[in-house]
């Protein structure tokens, strides 16, 4: 058998990796731009009727190749859609740009919501600007091509103090935000290890956080075979792996390999995994043919590591804020519903996550949170769980962390504005002025081949005609995203909040109906 040194380290505690080189004089001059947004935390971020300009950019600057097997996925900017609830402020300016225009069908849905304030009122603050350009480039990198359009964002500000809000933050929002000289409600991309599948495997032994057995780093198909080996020899057991490029998201970077029919025999078993790797996996995104998955792998790298099963498994999740006074808030707790290969593909989320543990992953992501706070994280990010059930109770394993926002990033924004109730984080429920609790199902995946063809104005007529929508004096029902994204792939996504769980689920089964009949062939 080969020398295979992942058998001697698999429990070395590995320091979290120092950031790339960078540029000192941008450095320099982005850690003088992001002081603004602490000066302008302190001083207007607590008033609601501070006057302050919101810039919303949501690129998904992300592996493009991964993306574009995602349906429909240039149409996920407007998931951000919900940060036009901020204008609820009624001296709050917001810029919102996308790469494609808006149908002011879907802007009017969304300002309608307000509470409190005209959508005439709101509409005032609002500026809509577009790069006309359906490309597959981010959107970020679309703006950096348009010097007239930056010029336009600029303009927008008109000298209050203003921030970038991004959907995740890389080099190209920082040279934007360094354009523009104005400063980002995010992470430094300098950080932006901490948030790969290998960085956060290394943080979460920092901090003696549970992970799943598995190897980081890795960087090619002998590393993967090195790694299967040594997971298998550890755990005879093990029937299943998960191999994950080191910035996959949504699942699509993930593809599982099953050990069926695995040699016990330690020399057979080292051939073997040479013989069977590419007949064995199955990779998640469909249409990423096994050749061009490994072809991405040897570039981005990433880790291997066991298939966490159990008699009952969930998929919790938590959002946390580090604010720029180094404040820290557990936003939110989901337990996320996934589907597709090996329940590796996030399809939607329930919130609060189960009572019986959603403290438990609170605290255990609080203690992450610090760690990440004292690295010199900023801005919301997410920390997703296996967790599994035994006769003791829950156990969790920490599995990655995302600096980014996610799937679970608007629909709970979307409840705050909705609502303005608050998330307890030690009692694990989302309680309003009055007491009463709030749950929802969301989505982004409500998808058929029957509702092609609907456009956002039919979607609004059904809905209007139907009653579904969010009812403010009952303060639950539904709300629709990625409207643009129905009439060419069929798809849509909601949000709908009930009193109960099982409201909650029943006005999304009640939108399916609805939707299956007004689409029924007749």
């Amino acid at each position: 058998m080969p020398h295979n040194p992942y058998l001697a380290v698999e429990y070395i505690l590995v320091k979290v990796k120092a950031p790339s080189e960078t540029n000192t004089e941008d450095f320099s001059a982005f850690s003088l731009l992001q002081q603004q947004l602490k000066d302008q935390y302190c001083s207007v971020f607590e008033d609601d009727k501070a006057a302050r300009v919101v810039i919303v950019i949501p690129s998904l600057t992300l592996d493009q190749q991964i993306l574009s097997k995602i349906k429909g996925h240039f149409y996920y900017e407007e998931r951000m859609l919900c940060m036009l609830m901020l204008l609820k402020m009624p001296a709050t300016r917001l810029t919102f740009v996308t790469s494609l225009p808006i149908s002011r069908i879907i802007v009017d849905y969304y300002l309608h919501m307000l509470p409190g304030i005209t959508s005439h009122h709101a509409g005032q603050r609002l500026t809509m600007l577009s790069c006309y350009d359906a490309g597959s480039v981010p959107l970020t990198d679309k703006i950096l091509r348009r010097p007239r359009l930056i010029n336009r964002i600029r303009e927008s500000i008109k000298g209050d103090p203003a921030h970038l809000v991004f959907f995740n933050v890389t080099e190209s929002e920082k040279a934007l935000a360094l354009r523009l000289g104005v400063p980002v409600y995010g992470c430094d991309p300098a950080l932006n290890h901490l948030g790969t599948k290998s960085g956060s495997r290394q943080l979460f032994r920092q901090c003696g956080v549970p992970l799943p057995r598995g190897f980081e780093d890795l960087r090619d198909e002998n590393d993967i075979i090195r790694a299967l080996f040594t997971l298998k020899t550890q755990n005879p057991g093990l029937q299943k792996a998960v191999i994950k490029m080191e910035n996959g998201f949504s699942g699509d970077g993930n593809a599982i390999f099953s050990y069926k029919n695995a040699p016990d025999d330690q020399d057979e078993l080292w051939q073997w995994l040479f013989e069977n790797l590419k007949n064995n996996l199955k990779i998640v995104a469909r249409k990423l043919s096994f050749a061009k998955f490994m072809n991405k792998f040897s570039k981005t790298g990433g880790i291997a590591e066991e298939f966490i099963i159990g008699t009952k498994v969930a998929s919790p999740s938590v959002q946390v804020r580090i604010d720029p006074c180094g404040g820290i808030t557990i936003i939110s707790t989901h337990d996320q519903v996934l589907g597709g290969e090996g329940d590796q593909v996030y399809l939607g989320a329930t919130f609060p996550a189960n009572p019986e543990y959603a403290r438990e992953i609170a605290m255990i992501s609080l203690t992450l949170a610090e760690k990440l706070r004292d690295l010199g994280v900023l801005g919301r990010f997410g920390i997703d769980f296996m967790s599994v059930r035994d006769e003791a109770g829950w156990k969790h394993y920490a599995i990655e962390i995302n600096l980014r926002k996610g799937g679970t990033t608007h629909p709970f924004l979307m409840l705050q504005f909705l609502t303005n109730g608050c998330y307890n984080a030690d009692e694990g429920s989302y309680a309003l002025s009055d007491g009463t609790h709030r749950y929802y199902y969301a989505t982004d995946n409500l998808q058929k081949e029957s509702y092609k063809g609907l456009t956002p104005l039919d979607l609004i007529d059904i809905a209007m005609y139907h009653g579904l929508h969010y009812d403010h004096t009952k303060e639950e029902g539904v709300m629709f995203h990625l409207i643009s994204a129905l009439s060419q792939f069929g798809k849509l996504g909601l949000l709908s909040i009930g009193k109960t769980p099982e409201n909650a689920r029943q006005y999304y089964k009640q939108v399916v109906e609805i939707l299956d009949k007004e689409t029924s062939v007749k």
